[in-house]
């Protein structure tokens, strides 16, 4: 599913701006200096993601609050000077601007040569994405991204790539099977890109571990998430587990329990609860059963034996 349009004069910039609101996103248009050449956009509709290519061919600002999706501009020439969440931010070729849904964003100065490749990604489309991709919340996207990593420049190849060859032979997208598997092929390369997985740290246990179990210790009882341990850790939850089996030999869930079960036993040992049932669920156990063989598997003594003696 593809569109294309070229605007050749000023005149015509208020319907091509019309046409791009439909393609991208709803916007309000400033023109600040007329240019010398064409306005052009061309759009690919990939389902919960959309691919645009847009030139305004003058000198504008552009403002838009993106509703209901991510915005994900990358310059292929001139330069984007934008005002995200307040927070201002320069593009030109080697960065993309990361715009958040349903937030004000002001593109002060859209430089006449500025043509861009546009990502519009559905908002709850990519918070599921980023959750079951590296555990965190949309919300800790980046307002920047630097295309010179590696894993940016894969992103770049793809979004490139499937763009062209789209708008080459629209039969590619013809169906909606294939335009929704190719959408979900370049989310999953872009949340990539804007959260890599830590270098490797060496024989010693790394920060994300450790900032881990030092949370869990703090506050054992506490209901813990995949995303609350990723969030915790500062990266993926693949990446978290793969560290825990790594330098601790077990999961993060595991390495909770053992945190729990200390708990429970240092509490029945001293007496500081009446009950079993007292002491496990004070300590985020609420299946009893589970709790006792785990216990017992643990200490080598049931609860109730702790608690008498």
């Amino acid at each position: 599913m593809e569109t294309g349009l070229v605007a050749t004069s000023a005149d015509e910039l208020p319907d091509f701006s019309a046409a791009v609101a439909d393609a991208y996103f709803p916007h309000e248009l400033t023109v600040l200096r007329d240019g010398t050449s064409a306005a052009e956009l061309r759009m690919v509709d990939l389902g919960p993601v959309r691919l645009t290519r847009i030139g305004w061919g003058a000198e504008v600002s552009v403002c838009s609050d993106h509703p209901g999706g991510w915005a994900v501009n990358v310059p292929r020439s001139g330069l984007l000077d934008a005002r995200v969440s307040g927070r201002s931010v320069l593009s030109l070729e080697g960065q993309a601007t990361v715009c958040p849904p349903d937030t004000r964003t002001l593109m002060n100065r859209w430089s006449a040569d500025c043509s861009i490749l546009g990502m519009r990604i559905d908002a709850d489309y990519l918070a599921d994405e980023v959750a079951a991709l590296v555990g965190l919340g949309a919300h800790d996207m980046p307002a920047q991204l630097d295309l010179h990593t590696e894993g940016a420049q894969a992103w770049l190849a793809l979004l490139t790539s499937i763009g062209t060859q789209s708008l080459r032979s629209p039969e590619l997208v013809m169906r909606r099977a294939v335009r929704e598997r190719l959408g979900t092929t370049l989310t999953a390369a872009f949340v990539t890109a804007c959260f890599p997985a830590e270098p490797e740290t060496g024989d010693i246990c790394p920060r994300i571990v450790s900032r881990v179990v030092d949370a869990m210790e703090a506050d054992p009882a506490r209901e813990w998430g995949s995303a609350d341990i990723a969030r915790c850790a500062g990266v993926g939850i693949r990446r978290v587990q793969q560290n825990f089996q790594r330098y601790r030999g077990e999961t993060p869930t595991e390495t909770l329990r053992r945190i729990r079960l200390r708990r429970v036993h240092e509490d029945l040992l001293h007496d500081r609860i009446e009950t079993v049932a007292d002491a496990a669920t004070r300590w985020g156990f609420m299946h009893l059963g589970r709790f006792a063989a785990a216990y017992r598997r643990e200490f080598g003594v049931s609860p109730s034996a702790t608690l008498r003696r």
